[in-house]
């Protein structure tokens, strides 16, 4: 049967076949949803006390996949890079209260997603841990002095956030106070065993030769070295949640660079340790994890206990809602390059994944983080095509 479907719009809803999925155009009239064979009311929102990002992750019945996107204040927006010219320094940029929150808010100003994240690094917490460091441009993070021995990891201090970082806490009370509950106020924290592969390696690396070599000639030294990463982003976390932060993803970029024993050697059992601690201490805080490259790990990265596991996109989203079950939310998880497309394309990628990943306990967002030089009318053709869904 012919999909016949009417909007007072002058924009055509995109359909997708064989789906349930439609696509609400915006119209100063108002708007519709198209069914097979039917014209059929928006539906009201569910009154809600949280965002719409929490709901979604809980479970709670939502009338469209929340949306929001892995580095979506940054270097892809024309008001950063003017921001940029005037601050060169990335870290001057984050770790200045007010500046974190202009660049967190920029995107949620033009697209309006449903989660704004905090504009910081992973490794913001080292000089607080007695790792000097910095990002260099066109270099990216340098580690000035490598863990290399027992006797560096034991210079190695416990990461006191209120006392090293209290602009973080500063700017995500604002945060919240800026977005209120239109959107959920996300953080983030560098997992253990990706903060022990940038300061053993020195900084980015392709290889993870010195890494791996520490963890397979002296296990004890990296071991100990985890377990301080270990406490520290536990903490880290903990504070976020309590300046403002309503859901946390953990970021296990090089998890990966490991095998799947060594992965439940170095970097599973503190995951597992992060996730018990801090549901003990913020039993209602929504944590997300996300590791790229992560196929051959998702079972292993659910079992950690967190409430999403963040897909990237050479995951097939129905695949992975097999194999993680029903009890895990998920994200993610289009292609960045997708958004180099024509909008045509982005929107069948959209709602393809939007499709496979079902009705309930899905975060739209990206594979990975936004890539320098995507368009920036295609982040808002994005945006507006994933707010538009109505399951």
């Amino acid at each position: 049967m012919a999909s016949i479907c009417s909007s007072v719009s002058q924009s055509t809803p995109f359909l997708v076949p064989k789906s349930s999925y439609q696509f609400r155009s915006k119209s100063k009239f108002g708007s519709v949803r198209c069914a097979v064979g039917e014209i059929i009311a928006e539906p009201k929102s569910v009154v809600s006390s949280e965002p719409l990002l929490i709901n979604a992750i809980k479970g709670d019945k939502v009338e469209r996949p929340p949306v929001w996107l892995m580095r979506q204040a940054g270097r892809y927006m024309k008001s950063y890079q003017q921001l940029c010219e005037k601050y060169p320094l990335f870290r001057e940029r984050s770790e200045n209260v007010d500046l974190v929150v202009e660049i967190s808010l920029q995107p949620y100003k033009v697209f309006k997603p449903d989660g704004v994240i905090l504009f910081s690094d992973i490794l913001t917490p080292l000089p607080g841990m007695n790792i000097p460091f910095d990002i260099v441009k066109g270099k990216g993070p340098i580690i000035y002095d490598p863990i290399q021995t027992a006797a560096d990891v034991a210079k190695v201090r416990e990461f006191v956030p209120q006392e090293f970082v209290p602009y973080v806490g500063q700017a995500l009370t604002t945060l919240r106070d800026e977005v209120k509950n239109e959107a959920a106020v996300l953080g983030f924290v560098g997992a253990p065993f990706t903060l022990a592969s940038y300061v053993v390696e020195g900084g980015s690396s392709k290889h993870f030769s010195k890494i791996k070599k520490l963890a397979f000639s002296q296990p004890d030294v990296l071991h100990s070295l985890l377990q301080k990463f270990t406490a520290s982003m536990t903490s880290y976390i903990q504070y976020q949640a309590d300046h403002g932060a309503q859901a946390v993803q953990i970021f296990d970029s090089w998890a990966t660079e490991l095998s799947p024993d060594d992965f439940s050697t170095f970097s599973l059992p503190y995951l597992t340790q992060i996730v018990s601690a801090v549901k003990l201490s913020h039993p209602g805080l929504p944590l997300i994890l996300y590791a790229s490259g992560s196929g051959g790990l998702l079972e292993r990265l659910a079992s950690t206990g967190v409430d999403v596991v963040s897909l990237d996109w050479t995951v097939d989203m129905e695949d992975g809602r097999r194999r993680l079950g029903a009890d895990v939310a998920v994200q993610g998880n289009v292609d960045p390059g997708v958004l180099f497309g024509s909008k045509e394309f982005i929107t069948k990628r959209i709602m393809d994944t939007v499709r496979k990943a079902g009705r309930s306990k899905h975060v739209l967002n990206l594979g990975h983080g936004i890539k320098v030089g995507t368009p920036e009318e295609n982040v808002a053709h994005f945006f507006e095509v994933a707010k538009g869904i109505r399951y």
